[in-house]
């Protein structure tokens, strides 16, 4: 009785370390954004534009949060959010206004919204 027990110890002991390099590469593959095309164009019109100044990726700076805007957002939000980043607003995110971007282009504008709303969590 005494091997049985230990041996189903074992088992368990081995099958709980076991390998979870799947897991892993599944994880991996759904969050590196880095071959995204619109990670990438996204990413460096926010760079070279004054978004920074005021918004941060992962925390909330003068405006919110990347993510935070990615997590209330959809897709279909697009096209709305493109014109806020052009026109500016206030209201949504607090009284803080967000400055109009109108020398930004409406292709530029929508990219960098796509670049955003890939940090959905």
């Amino acid at each position: 009785m005494k091997k049985y027990l230990i041996a189903s110890l074992m088992l368990s002991f081995i099958i709980a370390c076991g390998d979870n390099k799947t897991e892993e590469k599944k994880e991996t593959s759904t969050t590196d954004l880095s071959s995204n095309p619109d990670y990438k164009k996204g990413l460096a019109l926010i760079v070279k534009s004054d978004c920074l100044g005021c918004h941060k990726v992962s925390e909330k700076l003068v405006g919110p949060a990347y993510k935070d805007v990615a997590n209330k957002y959809t897709s279909a939000d697009i096209s709305m959010l493109t014109d806020k980043v052009i026109k500016g607003g206030t209201g949504v995110w607090g009284q803080v206004p967000m400055a109009p971007h109108p020398n930004l282009s409406r292709e530029d504008a929508e990219q960098i919204i796509k670049y955003i709303l890939l940090l959905k969590k």
